[in-house]
């Protein structure tokens, strides 16, 4: 039996790549925040035992304002994870940050309006500071792999998280030009509730499209390929990065929350 694991990888389905995943089991947890998204699926990747858990479910049944949060990451603490790698799809806010490339996101600006943000809800009132709010060890690994492996990854962008499910209308679009590179609907809260839970999180973002400011926006055609494209270069990445992690932490993402949830 795979031990438990410390890496988690939080993604769509299209990430889970049974090729490359071992099974060993599945893992059904209730927390104090409900049900999961899905079961946690435990195993091996690489050689390195990890947990694999569907953001959205296994039927893609959660839209990005849906997703229980809190449960996903609380469950795969109390399983023992304390590295989060997210997979996921984003657009493109700028010209040079092209469809079929990877982020490895540096920073985020919060334009959701309706999510539960903390686990701190009272009645001891804690503010995390998190002015780098992903893993520097996690996210220089995976840029020096894509470079190491001839993918074309920008090794910073900063990521406009909206509530969604709609896309940005080309007024919001323009806006966001002037902030952010890439533009998505899944990173908040899910990074700052990891470092509230003092786990590492790494942003591995999928450029799919342009977002709708752009004159001729790409086709459905042309994103599906795109992503099918950019999971084999995740799934690339996942095999390269996984063995490299060391087995202690040098990092200070534990140190952003003092206090035990």
């Amino acid at each position: 039996m795979v031990m438990n694991p410390r890496i988690g990888i939080i993604g769509g389905s299209g990430v889970y790549n049974p090729e490359l995943f071992t099974l060993d089991r599945k893992v059904k947890m209730d927390t104090p925040y409900g049900e999961t998204s899905g079961d946690i699926l435990v195993g091996s990747l690489a050689g390195v035992p990890v947990a694999f858990l569907p953001r959205h479910g296994e039927k893609h049944q959660f839209p990005p304002h849906m997703v229980p949060y809190h449960a996903n990451l609380y469950a795969l603490k109390q399983l023992g994870v304390e590295m989060i790698i997210s997979p996921c799809a984003v657009g493109s806010l700028q010209e040079e940050y092209r469809p079929g490339e990877i982020v490895v996101v540096d920073q985020f600006i919060d334009f959701t309006k309706t999510r539960d943000y903390t686990y701190f809800d009272g009645p001891q009132t804690v503010h995390i500071s998190i002015p780098e709010p992903f893993c520097p060890e996690l996210s220089r690994l995976f840029s020096q792999a894509a470079d190491e492996l001839g993918i074309k990854a920008h090794d910073k962008g900063t990521y406009v998280c909206i509530e969604g499910p709609r896309f940005s209308t080309k007024g919001e679009s323009r806006m966001f030009r002037n902030f952010a590179e890439i533009i998505g609907m899944t990173l908040v809260p899910e990074c700052q509730l990891a470092r509230e839970l003092g786990m590492c999180y790494v942003s591995l973002a999928m450029i799919t499209d342009y977002d709708v400011w752009k004159d001729n926006p790409v086709d459905l055609a042309m994103v599906l390929k795109t992503m099918g494209d950019n999971l084999y270069k995740v799934s690339q990445l996942l095999e390269k990065v996984l063995p490299q992690i060391p087995p202690s932490r040098r990092c200070s993402c534990a140190e952003a929350a003092d206090v035990e949830v």
